[in-house]
């Protein structure tokens, strides 16, 4: 079956941010996400989950145990287990980007 935003399970994260599920699995999750201006995520990290970060549109700021990596259209950050991180929008303009996590993050996920 063909999936996207259209027709992708959505859900609301933080104040204003969006998630599409295109893929729901246990081995393996493909999130599209998408964050307006000035938004950011929790900082966290994952115990069994590695996950990669890939930006569809705008400029994604992206703090990687310490390092703040700026990703632009077209680029992407993985993020091993263990390993705390933070998704930020400092721009001024909304970004989506894709979050493909192996196994799945669901129920993996620890505030940092």
């Amino acid at each position: 079956m063909k999936i996207s935003k259209e027709n992708a399970e959505h859900y609301i994260w933080g104040e204003r941010c969006d998630g599409w599920h295109l893929v729901k699995n246990g081995a393996l999750s493909v999130i599209h996400e998408r964050m307006p201006a000035d938004t950011q995520e929790v900082r966290h990290y994952h115990e069994q989950a590695q996950q990669f970060f890939f930006v569809l549109s705008g400029v994604a700021t992206l703090e990687v145990d310490g390092e703040v990596v700026t990703i632009e259209p077209h680029q992407g950050v993985e993020v091993p287990p263990h390993v705390p991180h933070q998704m930020m929008n400092r721009s001024g303009a909304e970004i989506e980007f894709l979050v493909i996590s192996q196994p799945t993050s669901r129920g993996d996920r620890i505030n940092a």
